[in-house]
């Protein structure tokens, strides 16, 4: 899974979770400047994955809310299918390493 790619799958997911996220607190969540979370929305958006709509709050602001499509809800769980397979696969390769060191070690305790 691509940087650009893990970027879409988290703002998927945290934008289905609360579609009223601005933008200034999606870009402190990711850790990513304004203008990078500016930019990822937008491309979601071209993409179709995303529309956004505003409404009115309680102090007569217009406010946006963002809602996945029925295109980005599949997007949403094909890139949720790729994080968990990367993320399994690190955890294996984890596994392994923490297995092969437990090894060393004993290995090394014997002979001490």
């Amino acid at each position: 899974m691509t940087p650009a790619e893990q970027a879409q799958f988290r703002i998927l997911k945290i934008v289905d979770e609360e579609p009223e996220v601005s933008q200034r607190q999606l870009a402190e969540r990711l850790g990513f400047s304004l203008g990078k979370a500016n930019y990822l929305l937008k491309a979601l958006l071209d993409k179709g994955y995303i529309k956004a709509g505003n409404f009115l709050r309680a102090e007569n602001k217009l406010k946006y809310a963002y809602l996945l499509t029925p295109e980005g809800v599949r997007g949403k769980l094909r890139l949720t299918r790729d994080y968990l397979a990367c993320r399994e696969q690190e955890y294996l390769a984890i596994k392994a390493e923490i297995e092969t060191m437990r090894n060393d070690l004993a290995r090394h305790d014997e002979h001490a």
